[in-house]
């Protein structure tokens, strides 16, 4: 995405949303796996998990990285994003998603505004995100509808996390799970 949406430079009334977004300024390193394991693992996430204390601290931790939760009115984390500002002049939604209780409710597009609102600030020229087919088949399409354009491909191997202690065998079973 090169250029704001011009959905956003209008406003528009939010309604009643069950969840808020809330920034986790330097968060603790368990209550942050913790959550992105909730939110990540029916999606193969794993890169977080593979990290030490000390490489994750020094990702979450820069002032540059904007980690947030969603949370409901009864304040469990339902989901999450991070934003990362680091490279001057771009945003990387990094992390978006919500547990799958949370899903098919709209709040991926509510998500997605407060992600594109905060993501769009002053010196921005460009707000990018991975998806992967590990995501859900729909993930694609939202973010075009959201005003994403794709424009690369690549192939990525990585050992299946479920074949070690990263993640349990049994989370994404839309993925097959292969072994050697």
């Amino acid at each position: 995405m090169r250029e704001k949406p011009a959905a956003l430079r209008r406003l528009v009334p939010e309604g009643d949303v069950p969840v808020q977004l809330v920034r986790w300024e330097a968060p603790a390193i368990e209550k942050y796996r913790m959550l992105y394991r909730r939110v990540g693992a029916p999606w193969l996430w794993w890169s977080r998990l593979v990290k030490d204390d000390g490489e994750l601290a020094v990702i979450i931790h820069d002032p540059q990285v904007h980690v947030c939760a969603v949370v409901d009115r009864a304040r469990v984390e339902v989901g999450m994003l991070e934003l990362d500002f680091r490279v001057s002049g771009e945003c990387e939604i990094t992390f978006f998603g919500l547990i799958p209780g949370a899903t098919g409710k709209g709040l991926g597009k509510w998500l997605m505004r407060k992600a594109l609102q905060l993501a769009w600030r002053e010196g921005v020229g460009r707000v990018w995100v991975h998806t992967c087919t590990l995501d859900g088949p729909q993930a694609l399409p939202f973010y075009v509808s959201q005003g994403f354009v794709p424009y690369a491909r690549a192939v990525e191997v990585f050992p299946d996390p479920r074949l070690g202690d990263v993640l349990p065998e049994d989370v994404a079973p839309h993925a097959a799970l292969l072994r050697a």
